[in-house]
């Protein structure tokens, strides 16, 4: 993933805002709550910073995503 260049770095958000209890990320972005709150007070490079965190939760944001998924499955 290239990262945002330094002036004006955007949002992750795209708008699938919900916690996912067992992470504690947005299912959307993958921030936590605190990131974002705080992000319209973050300077770039602490924005840059929780931008490079995202792609490491990545898998544990997916393998969360399945097993909420199964756990809340409705049995045919």
């Amino acid at each position: 993933m290239t990262l945002p260049r330094a002036a004006g770095v955007p949002s992750p958000c795209i708008d699938v805002c919900r916690m996912d209890p067992a992470t504690g990320w947005c299912l959307g972005c993958r921030r936590t709550i605190d990131e974002i709150a705080s992000w319209s007070r973050l300077s770039d490079a602490e924005r840059r910073a929780v931008w490079r965190q995202l792609d490491a939760r990545r898998p544990a944001a997916s393998a969360s995503a399945t097993v909420t998924a199964s756990a809340t499955a409705k049995p045919r």
